[in-house]
């Protein structure tokens, strides 16, 4: 009876370990497709449609009245409270990395350079879409001043949020390759509706990436990074929300 006990309790840990050796191979090869489909969606999408190709702009008729605010609203953390209790005058947006001459600018100096307004549509992966009207800097502008060496790919935003809203949080960051950072509609806002950017939005600057979904728009952006790759910054997907499943590339 012992070992009647003993090689059915073997059999089925036997069995188990092939079940979940089975179930890791198919979560493996599941995840390899779907890597395999992002990358000929993002090759596609740039074969068929020029680089430069704007997304479709609005007039100010057009704007959504009740724009809604997704994501945090309000980051809990001590440095992000701080700056806002005081207006944002000790806000410095850091641009740093694999550039030639780093960066670190204030929202007055961020203002000299030269701003560019436009009307757009922001579309959420939960479905819904929203007008506004966005101000700020092209991103290529601060690109340009700051030098990138040869070895960048990727321009990465870290954020002032957690989504817990804890303290010590997973703070927020997303990713963009440098066909879309370099984009004419790519900017750093710092204007929503022809008002200065509001907390829930963003504030004090946030990305307008237009040709992608939603959550590639980060906001609270408080420091820019060139990288080569992603794999080393979170959990390697290159984004918040693509470490937890989500496309990298989100295309629309």
């Amino acid at each position: 009876m012992n070992r009647r006990r003993w090689l059915t309790g073997a059999l089925a840990t036997a069995m188990a370990s092939v079940v979940s050796a089975c179930g890791e191979a198919s979560w493996r090869l599941s995840e390899q497709a779907r890597r395999m489909g992002e990358g000929l969606t993002r090759r596609a999408q740039r074969l068929l449609i020029p680089r430069d190709a704007l997304a479709p702009t609005y007039s100010r008729a057009e704007i959504s009245p009740d724009f809604r605010a997704n994501g945090s609203i309000d980051p809990a953390a001590s440095d992000y409270r701080a700056l806002k209790a005081d207006g944002f005058a000790g806000y410095r947006l850091v641009l740093d990395g694999l550039v030639e001459r780093p960066l670190s600018l204030s929202l007055a100096e961020l203002r000299t350079r030269p701003a560019q307004t436009q009307i757009t549509k922001h579309d959420c992966v939960e479905g819904w879409t929203s007008i506004g009207e966005w101000t700020g800097v092209r991103l290529e502008t601060l690109l340009d001043e700051a030098g990138l060496k040869p070895e960048a790919r990727y321009i990465v935003f870290h954020c002032f949020d957690a989504l817990d809203q804890r303290e010590d949080g997973e703070r927020y960051y997303e990713s963009i390759d440098l066909i879309d950072a370099r984009h004419p509609q790519t900017i750093l806002a710092w204007d929503m509706n022809g008002e200065t950017l509001p907390v829930p939005h963003g504030a004090p600057l946030r990305l307008r990436v237009e040709r992608q979904l939603g959550y590639k728009h980060a906001k609270y952006i408080r420091r820019i990074e060139a990288v080569e790759s992603f794999a080393h910054i979170g959990r390697g997907k290159g984004g918040y929300w693509e470490d937890r499943g989500y496309e990298w590339y989100a295309g629309i």
